[in-house]
């Protein structure tokens, strides 16, 4: 099922989302600080789910070249 080198990533990817969205991980972020007049979990979690997005479109966009 998870055969190749664009499937590994793409589940390495969905374990790093799974644990990065986590109380344990998003805890760090509940501060009283902001940035640019956001709180700074909010302007965290949005520009870690935009990251998250960037590397999955990387490795799928990638995976035209593996496979």
């Amino acid at each position: 099922m998870f055969q190749g080198l664009a499937a590994q990533r793409l589940l390495a990817l969905f374990a790093f989302g799974w644990l990065a969205f986590t109380f344990p991980l998003l805890g760090l972020w509940d501060v009283d600080a902001s940035v640019w007049g956001i709180p700074l979990l909010p302007a965290a979690m949005f520009a870690g789910w935009a990251v998250l997005i960037g590397l999955v479109a990387w490795a799928v966009e990638r995976a035209d070249d593996i496979d």
